[in-house]
């Protein structure tokens, strides 16, 4: 069962249409791309441009296809209600279930990252301290009530984006020789072991990293449905996503890997600091260290946001305990929220006693996770299109159906089998499956129980029928 805005009288629409257009083009700007790049870069060399280009495309047509579902039917599950509308209940509950772990996993890796930048300038204070107080802060921030997380992500993104925005002005006058004794050239991209310096299959291995770095576009989405506007707040976040990924994404890579030599790109370390450090502007380094520090911040309030908004749905279909669907006067789900800042917590204290393992485990089991979701998202648009048409609810079409999303999800089953062949990138498929395994085995253990709890109850209601009869 769908829970949709207008049959549920907790679900507030306390997000308003700006909230939504700065969710929509900030949200997707992280760590992931400010940190993240670094490793796409040396995987790829001068190419990154491309590899972003190639992943941003897949996502921009995947998010077309989900705002087509979500406008013809606005849920605060999103997608998982669409899987279940689909594909059944071991469908939504799957869904749901992955994409809730992908997100707590998200929220403790990013409270550690946090913890690591403020750690460098407070040494003193450990890392896992520093990360369970922002931990504290952001569950505070989304407990406050649904206006306070779109408030706290409006000024989350315009930071931002005004960030990248000042980032490209410098680096690209920088690169077309504005900037005084630039040293920037295009010959950067063919130079240093050429353009593709690992081969053409590299892009690929890329494409996980890429799109974890994209994770966070289709919150606007789920946002949207607790906004005064729904259907046009989802088309508006929807049109923009290609034009901000090749913006944000693609531009800004291409300018690094002009500027400087890939081979100057450490993995792990900014290139957005490495490469205004190269042109010489002074705090320049600490200024954008703060903004990265800012979009972690961002996803962690928008991870806390979208995972207790997951277990609100499904709580409310009966895939999760009924307490986590209950809601406050504001319109939160405290308890969908106490819940997952509780395993965020945990991640933190495997992050500091086990980081190489457990730790490590967590974040390659749900590296590959997306690629899962977003391939549910295609096969459901597939199927409920037809439907919909009929039924004359489409508001917002996905283009040339049906040969463009049978493309698309081609292509993530080619990932996927990419991902299977390249021994870089096999272990972190493996873990996610096993993710996947354990969730179905735990829809069918919830199944079993049920029918055994249905059984029993149908026995003492003829037994009892039995003795009213006898009794007769």
């Amino acid at each position: 069962m769908a829970i949709h805005k207008e049959h549920d009288p907790h679900l507030k629409s306390m997000l308003k249409t700006r909230h939504i257009s700065m969710l929509a083009l900030g949200g997707v700007i992280g760590a992931g791309l400010f940190v993240g790049s670094s490793s796409v870069i040396a995987a790829a060399g001068p190419a990154a441009f491309i590899c972003y280009a190639i992943t941003g495309i897949m996502v921009g047509l995947i998010m077309r296809m989900l705002g087509e579902m979500a406008a013809a039917h606005p849920t605060s599950g999103s997608f998982v209600d669409f899987s279940r509308l689909a594909f059944g209940n071991i469908a939504g509950f799957s869904t749901g279930w992955l994409y809730w772990y992908f997100w707590v996993v998200v929220v403790g890796f990013e409270a550690v990252v946090g913890g690591q930048i403020i750690h460098g300038w407070l040494s003193d204070i450990p890392v896992w301290a520093i990360s369970l107080v922002l931990l504290i802060l952001m569950t505070s921030l989304n407990l406050l009530s649904v206006s306070s997380f779109g408030e706290a992500e409006y000024w989350f993104a315009g930071i931002k984006v005004a960030a990248i925005i000042v980032f490209l002005i410098i680096v690209g006058m920088y690169v077309f020789k504005l900037w005084p004794n630039s040293t920037a050239s295009f010959a950067n991209l063919t130079q240093h072991g050429g353009f593709l310096p690992h081969g053409p299959l590299a892009l690929f291995s890329g494409v996980v990293s890429v799109i974890f770095s994209m994770s966070g576009v289709e919150v606007a989405t789920i946002a949207a449905a607790e906004s005064d506007n729904p259907s046009q707040n989802i088309r508006r976040a929807v049109n923009t996503v290609m034009i901000r990924i090749m913006v944000f994404f693609v531009l800004s890579t291409l300018f690094i890997v002009v500027a400087q030599p890939w081979t100057m790109v450490v993995p792990g370390k900014s290139p957005f600091v490495a490469t205004l450090d190269a042109i010489g502007i002074p705090g320049a380094g600490t200024a954008l260290t703060l903004v990265i520090l800012v979009a972690v911040l961002s996803v962690l309030n928008a991870g806390l946001y979208t995972s207790s908004r997951l277990l609100h749905v499904l709580s409310s279909n009966h895939e999760a305990p009924s307490w986590l669907a209950k809601k406050n006067k504001r319109g939160v789900p405290v308890w969908g929220v106490l819940t997952s800042t509780l395993v965020g917590y945990g991640c933190v204290v495997i992050a500091a006693l086990w980081p190489d393992t457990a730790f490590q485990f967590l974040l390659d089991s749900s590296g590959a996770l997306f690629l899962f979701i977003y391939l549910m998202i295609c096969l459901s648009q597939l199927k409920l299109r037809k439907k919909w048409e009929r039924e004359g609810t489409l508001k917002f079409k996905m283009w040339l159906y049906p040969w463009l999303p049978l493309f698309v999800t081609a292509c993530i089953i080619a990932v996927l089998i990419s991902m299977g062949i390249n021994p870089a990138t096999r272990l972190s498929l493996g873990q996610s499956l096993i993710a996947i395994v354990i969730i179905v085995f735990a829809y069918e253990v919830m199944k079993m129980i049920r029918s055994n709890k249905s059984q029993h109850s149908n026995i003492i209601d003829s037994v009892r029928h039995g003795s009213n009869d006898l009794g007769k």
